[in-house]
């Protein structure tokens, strides 16, 4: 059975921010990291080479496939921020409509800058996701 790619490393958070090119993303990574720490309580850890998470849970498939992933976190990717952990939550679809300028994948967001949307809004998105996924047995 395949390996999941993306696991937890030592890898330095505050190194990987400093690779950053564009001072305006780089400055949104920083917040970013300030904002989900202080929803989630978590300490941020990398996860694999380029992102950022906080917490973490064991899933397990029916097929048998299991391993650990983080509960909320993001990437500041060049043409976007990607956050990851705020879309499975119910009720999300609201705060989602009220966020402001973004785009949404199969289960991720994505932001080009802080300032195009509302962080009071991200916010609660962060908190509703992050306690879903600590109240729920694992998966």
């Amino acid at each position: 059975m395949a390996e999941n790619k993306t696991k937890a490393t030592e890898q330095s958070v505050a190194a990987f921010l400093a690779t950053v090119d564009d001072p305006i993303r780089q400055a949104d990574a920083k917040a970013l990291v300030k904002l989900m720490q202080s929803v989630t309580g978590e300490k941020p850890k990398m996860w694999g080479p380029s992102i950022i998470g906080f917490g973490s849970y064991h899933y397990r498939y029916e097929s048998g496939r299991e391993g650990d992933s983080l509960i909320v976190g993001f990437s500041p990717r060049k043409p976007a921020h990607v956050l990851y952990g705020l879309c499975a939550a119910a009720g999300s679809e609201t705060l989602l409509a009220q966020l402001g300028k973004h785009t949404t994948g199969k289960s991720c967001v994505y932001i080009k800058k802080l300032a195009d949307i509302d962080l009071a809004v991200l916010e609660s998105l962060i908190a509703q996701s992050f306690a879903a996924k600590t109240a729920a047995p694992a998966k």
